[in-house]
């Protein structure tokens, strides 16, 4: 059996599936209105091996400093609490205060070490978080706290803020021959560009794995998942994934790479590439999932560059929302995308549900139907397969189409 077939997907999935981990998600009073969500809260019953990965943006915002200072201080965390409406980023001094209060106002709540605390924002940049409300909303999420299917959903619901649904996976698998699960949920739709992007994405697991394999694996796997993402060419100043493991599954625990460690990796692939191509998917006012693979390139690095080309270009986003097999517009982006190809050789082909239906070969136009392009690129995924018959490397990214709703939402973001 292989390990893709070992690991099970769940339905109805949710962050509170893997033994020992509870969550809430409620109205704390940051957003404007009445009834959104925009407070959730994330708690193992005890310590746990922690990892993360951060955005690459110069600006940082303060919860993003607090927690690459406090896991790479500590490895361990046992909490994580999220807040929407107000990213906290470009707010100085009080901004990192308001940062540790918060996490103290959890430790406190809970009993547990403040350090371990991670806190997450997203929303609009430069604001500061009104101290009162996050504390009190700390108190209340413990009051709403629970593992069960609803307390999951809703914390995946309150982390959302331009998102149009929630975006969650729990999966199982076994390692030594003991059951463990994994689950995860994210947010993400509008400034998520390669490296990261205002997405906040938290993965927990009940095995028991070493902190430096976690912390090996998840900063392998996000190079193909997270960081093939683009909806908008924008990198935020927020984005943050972490990783908790809490050993509760009680399995033999991963110290060393090997046949174990393959399975949770593959598992924590398998939950990663789902949530990224859901934020992908969910891009602001996007109609459509664009994934793109260039195959056959020279190397690893030269795929990822034209994968990227492909679906970070205004042009092709433009044309699959329009359904234009305009395929001049995705050799010339990966043109400039500075990949060392020959033109020439290249094949360039879509497909989606409706059937495949090759545009270019050998870097000119293939004989095809218009109008069936038009069919085939009318679905909600479509997929560019760039065949540069240069190697044995490839590389896969997602994006989205661009519409006239991601200028209309973000010409009006901050009311």
């Amino acid at each position: 059996m292989s390990q893709t077939e070992e690991i099970k997907k769940i339905e109805n999935g949710c962050i509170t599936m893997p033994k020992g981990f509870q969550a809430a998600g409620l109205r704390a009073g940051i957003k404007p209105g009445k009834t959104n969500k925009d407070m959730a809260l994330v708690i193992s019953a005890v310590p746990c091996a922690a990892a993360g990965v951060f955005t690459r943006n110069l600006v940082k915002a303060a919860p993003v400093q607090w927690d690459s200072a406090m896991l790479q201080k500590n490895g361990v965390a046992q909490a994580v609490v999220i807040n929407s409406g107000i990213a906290n980023a470009c707010t100085g001094e009080e901004g990192y205060r308001n940062v540790q209060t918060t996490a103290e106002c959890v430790a406190k709540e809970f009993g547990i070490q403040t350090e371990q605390v991670m806190v997450m924002s997203t929303g609009v940049i430069g604001q500061p978080l009104p101290m009162d409300i996050i504390c009190q909303g700390v108190g209340k999420l413990h009051q709403a706290l629970g593992n069960d299917e609803q307390s999951g959903h809703d914390a995946a619901e309150a982390i959302l803020t331009t998102d149009t649904h929630a975006k969650e996976i729990a999966v199982s698998f076994e390692l030594n021959g003991t059951p463990v699960k994994m689950a995860g949920m994210c947010k993400g739709s509008g400034m998520i560009h390669p490296n990261m992007g205002t997405m906040l994405g938290i993965i927990t697991t009940d095995a028991m794995i070493s902190q430096p394999l976690l912390n090996q694996a998840l900063k392998e796997l996000v190079e193909d998942t997270f960081n093939m993402v683009s909806v908008d060419g924008d990198t935020s100043t927020n984005d943050s994934v972490i990783v908790l493991a809490n050993g509760q599954a009680e399995n033999t625990v991963v110290k060393e790479e090997g046949p174990a460690y393959e399975v949770f990796k593959q598992a924590l692939k398998e939950v990663m590439t789902f949530l990224a191509q859901n934020i992908a998917g969910d891009g602001e006012g996007a109609t459509r999932l664009l994934e793109a693979t260039a195959i056959h390139a020279s190397s690893k690095e030269q795929a990822k560059i034209l994968a990227k080309a492909i679906i970070t270009s205004n042009l092709t986003k433009a044309a699959v929302f329009g359904m234009d097999a305009n395929w001049g517009r995705i050799l010339c982006a990966m043109g400039y995308s500075g990949a060392d190809f020959d033109p020439e050789q290249v094949d360039i082909q879509i497909s989606s549900e409706n059937g495949t239906v090759k545009l270019v070969e050998n870097g000119k136009a293939a004989e095809y139907d218009e109008a069936f392009a038009t069919k085939v690129l009318s679905p909600k995924k479509v997929t560019v397969l760039a065949d540069m018959k240069q190697g044995e490397a490839s590389a896969t990214a997602w994006g989205c189409d661009l519409t006239y709703d991601y200028v209309k939402i973000n010409a009006d973001y901050r009311s």
